[in-house]
């Protein structure tokens, strides 16, 4: 399938929108929009921080971005109050002005995302001195606590994201020092693609292999759900960065698949 790796991601950021109540989608102030080909997801009342989930890509990818697109998107996030927000291009973005126009409209490039592609290899077995299993019920809270500090979320995105564990599509896993949740990953799967996600670690359990457990565990989970195509993403590489996310994605044999550029309305 043509751009299957964007297509997944944005089933999954779909599929969590809607895995919001109405009261909770209106306490935060939520909102999903397809302008053009572009998929913008709002959370209005999540702070200026919060710029995993204020995002917006697929512009210009299925059909050619136009200026009112642009013009559209910037005034969704204008009127749900959102501050900071992220625009991504794909490679194949069109036309070639659609970067100077969002230039034009105050976006500034920011550093790119890197879009990482698996097929159905056996992951190698890492060797953490955490334990990893799948998130239950009872897991839920300890799973949005680790997500809204690690990705700077606000504590009003965690009943949001406890909604996710035991979701169909969705499989959490969590990460313990004995009963002490210590980091979380999830993976969304749809037919024969998995999109990995959300893998975070508390900051004291850092550094003892449990994100390279987390991701053998999603994995393996795809792989036992039959799919074909796994794809995740985290920031470039650039120099002075240590990188951490993205050699993990690396050792569990993942392969840059592309970079995406990455425009960000500037701090007010």
């Amino acid at each position: 399938m043509e751009h299957e790796l964007e297509h997944i991601e944005l089933r999954m950021y779909q599929d969590m929108h809607a895995a919001a109540s109405e009261d909770l989608s209106a306490r935060l102030k939520l909102g999903a929009r397809v302008i053009g080909s572009a998929f913008a997801s709002v959370a209005g009342a999540l702070p200026a921080s919060a710029i995993a989930i204020n995002i917006c890509y697929g512009l210009g990818l299925e059909k050619w971005a136009t200026r009112e697109d642009v013009d559209e998107i910037i005034r969704l996030y204008a009127d749900a109050g959102v501050q900071r927000y992220f625009v991504q291009l794909h490679p194949e973005a069109s036309p070639k002005a659609l970067d100077g126009w969002l230039a034009q409209r105050g976006l500034g490039q920011t550093r790119g995302w890197m879009m990482f592609r698996r097929g159905r290899e056996t992951p190698a077995a890492p060797t953490p001195t955490l334990t990893v299993r799948e998130a239950t019920a009872e897991d839920a809270q300890a799973f949005a606590r680790i997500c809204c500090d690690a990705f700077d979320l606000g504590d009003a995105a965690a009943p949001w994201l406890a909604t996710l564990v035991g979701r169909p599509g969705w499989h959490v896993y969590m990460s313990f020092d004995e009963d002490r949740p210590a980091g979380t990953g999830l993976v969304y799967v749809e037919d024969d693609l998995a999109y990995l996600s959300f893998g975070a670690t508390a900051p004291a359990y850092r550094g003892r292999g449990g994100q390279s457990a987390l991701l053998r565990a999603r994995v393996l989970a795809a792989l036992d759900l039959g799919c074909r195509v796994m794809a995740t993403c985290t920031g470039e590489a650039v120099s002075g960065d240590p990188q951490h996310s993205y050699k993990n994605i690396m050792k569990s044999g993942f392969r840059e698949c592309y970079l995406r550029r990455n425009y960000v309305m500037p701090d007010t």
